[in-house]
């Protein structure tokens, strides 16, 4: 009878490789069914469930992190700032930037399908700082991906859109207020002008989605001065803040 109450427990334990048959899997097939999951939360919560999936889920092969503070800049995937974490970049790359302090961001040109997202819980937490005399904090010719994520402009534009399709989710764009606010902008479009686009980074369709994002600041929240135009507006008012639903995409 002890023998038979004994291996009850013993099946009944959620850690048994019964009963956790993906465990079964070696790292190399579960980092692959790790790249499907998006990176936030669903990639970002797999690394809490054991040591193994936590190393696995964190690994350079899925995505690139940016990390200031980081000790020791030998490690693979660890970049001190976004501009070089973007050039060591491969097409179709995620790259977290971790939480806490100012990332500075200033005429970074992004020409190859990326996903730059926020390590912190919320987008307030990870802030990318443009400097007074930058053009944009982000330039991006390609299709591309922002997500919980600030951004904030002293003077100029915190996100040039030229090509490609760009979807901000769940951001912060904010311009300072300053006596030169008709300047600043923080989403400008230049998509379908009359500006050349390397051939080598053209995308089919250009488009701008923004979705659950606060906008702060400036003359206008998008400023266009190519083919496309605004639409599909839907704005909800919170207690301190309004956040922002709308397309920017031909007529």
């Amino acid at each position: 009878m002890e023998e038979q109450g004994k291996q009850k427990k013993k099946n009944k334990n959620p850690l048994s490789s019964s009963f956790c048959p993906i465990n079964n899997l070696d790292d190399g097939c579960l980092m692959h069914i790790f790249s499907f999951l998006s990176p936030i939360p669903d990639r970002y919560n797999t690394a809490l469930v054991c040591h193994r999936w936590c190393y696995l889920a964190c690994h350079p092969r899925l995505w690139l992190r940016v990390e200031q503070s980081a000790k020791d800049l030998s490690e693979p995937g660890v970049f001190p700032s976004i501009e070089k974490a973007v050039s060591a970049a491969r097409p179709g790359d995620t790259i977290l930037i971790a939480a806490g302090g100012r990332h500075l961001a200033s005429n970074i040109q992004i020409n190859k399908p990326l996903c730059l997202i926020g390590g912190g819980e919320l987008p307030d937490e990870t802030t990318l700082l443009c400097s007074r005399g930058s053009d944009s904090a982000l330039e991006f010719i390609t299709t591309c991906k922002l997500a919980n994520l600030t951004v904030k402009a002293e003077l100029g534009c915190c996100l040039l859109h030229r090509s490609g399709r760009l979807t901000i989710d769940s951001c912060i764009l904010q311009c300072e207020a300053s006596p030169l606010d008709y300047l600043s902008c923080p989403i400008i479009c230049t998509a379908g002008g009359n500006e050349v686009v390397s051939s080598a980074v053209k995308t089919k369709g250009n488009r701008i989605s923004v979705s659950q994002t606060r906008i702060e600041g400036g003359a206008k929240a998008v400023l266009t001065s190519g083919d496309l135009t605004l639409q599909q507006v839907r704005v909800i008012y919170a207690r301190t803040f309004v956040y922002f639903w709308f397309d920017v995409d031909s007529q």
